[in-house]
């Protein structure tokens, strides 16, 4: 086992030990891939401001979202298909989510179920909704969610309509991986991933096989979503949401100031800036470079938090020092949960947090809460200066 001390480090492992299509599923954007990339890359034109002489003993990465103290301010991010990146794969990062003290987002699209997620935790979670054409099922959906005891409803608002991943497309996504000569080539080379997959039964999508009238099977995704995703999802349709759900809310997919607004005028706890990974509206701006306007909008009414290209314990000192609540990570603990199941998402957050609590030092800050933009070097047109 080669030294693991970077998330790049889990990413290199992770794909030798991930079948290609769902490798592929997680480690692309939609299109051509541009803001898939610049949500990481971006990051690179912020820079530290290093201080010396200053007293570094007593550190604390403890903070809060929406009101839920974390060990440090970041969440593990809603990752559609989770289970098939490693057998009981969202259970696996729930547990080491809870053990490490930050919040675990179960998404609609989970192979484990809503049920099988609180069975092996201890404490509430927070449950990602999708919202679909079947409002019976979007309602039983949500009244499940709350018998589990989640904590909080994220919904998401930027995937009415698939975007056009190709990868997917040519690798003839699905779930459980249909028997092609192609894929069955690549998973021969998967024996590890193959047998933990014999040995459980969680192969399809727990929160809709059974759940939905008339699906037994979901091999399909991509007819299934093309199908179901709601596309006339609008304001009025949140707002009835958040007022069945009762609970804390945040709506995860604003990058646009008007959005922001909208978001906090129907009564949000948190809005997450996000492009949903790229994996959407190819030649959107970066999260990281949406997040000050949208900061300078609403910033003062409801908390922002953000994902998106958050590789690194610096990324996420960035982002906070830029003025987010909060970060989520997606892709970077998929790459431990490959590698190395429960350990890699456990190593995912110890790595994170390391990077953060020392590079924290060397910007001479104690608290994590006290990080703002005076610990940045930012350039003048890091949001850019677009026509009106």
């Amino acid at each position: 086992m080669p030294v693991i001390t970077n998330i790049q480090d889990l990413k290199r492992s992770y794909r030798r030990h991930t079948p290609k299509m769902f490798y592929d599923y997680v480690e692309s954007g939609s299109w051509t891939e541009q803001t898939f990339h610049e949500n990481s890359s971006d990051y690179a034109d912020l820079r530290l401001r290093q201080r010396v002489a200053v007293d570094m003993t007593g550190r604390s990465t403890a903070s809060e979202m929406i009101g839920q103290p974390v060990a440090m301010p970041v969440a593990l991010a809603p990752v559609g298909l989770t289970g098939m990146q490693r057998a009981d794969g969202e259970i696996k990062a729930a547990r080491a989510a809870e053990k490490f003290g930050v919040p675990f987002t179960l998404s609609t699209m989970s192979i484990c179920s809503i049920e099988d997620v609180a069975q092996h935790t201890t404490k509430p979670f927070w449950f990602q909704l999708y919202t679909m054409k079947d409002d019976d099922y979007v309602s039983r959906l949500v009244e499940r969610a709350r018998a589990a005891k989640c904590s909080a409803l994220v919904i998401t608002l930027d995937l009415q309509i698939l975007g056009q991943r190709h990868k997917d497309l040519k690798n003839g996504l699905s779930t459980p991986p249909k028997p092609t000569p192609r894929t069955l080539m690549n998973l021969a080379t998967k024996w590890g991933w193959g047998r933990e997959m014999l040995g459980t039964k969680r192969r399809q999508f727990g929160n809709i096989v059974g759940h939905v009238k008339g699906v037994s099977d979901m091999s399909n995704l991509g007819a299934w979503t093309a199908e179901q995703f709601d596309p006339s999802l609008d304001w009025d349709k949140i707002a009835k949401l958040k007022e069945q759900w009762g609970g804390k809310v945040i709506l995860k997919g604003i990058l646009d100031v008007e959005d922001a607004r909208m978001a906090a005028k129907v009564g949000a706890d948190a809005i997450i800036v996000s492009n949903h990974g790229g994996r959407q509206l190819d030649g959107a701006l970066s999260s990281i470079r949406s997040l000050d306007p949208i900061l300078q909008a609403v910033g003062d009414q409801v908390e922002v938090h953000i994902d998106g290209g958050i590789r690194s314990g610096q990324d996420v000192l960035k982002a906070i020092a830029m003025g987010a609540k909060g970060t989520y990570i997606g892709r970077a603990f998929i790459y431990g949960l490959g590698a190395m199941g429960e350990q890699g998402v456990t190593r995912a957050l110890e790595i994170i947090h390391r990077e953060l609590d020392t590079t924290m030092a060397l910007c001479g800050e104690r608290d994590v809460n006290k990080l703002g933009r005076h610990n940045l070097l930012i350039p003048e047109d890091f949001s850019g200066r677009w026509q009106a």
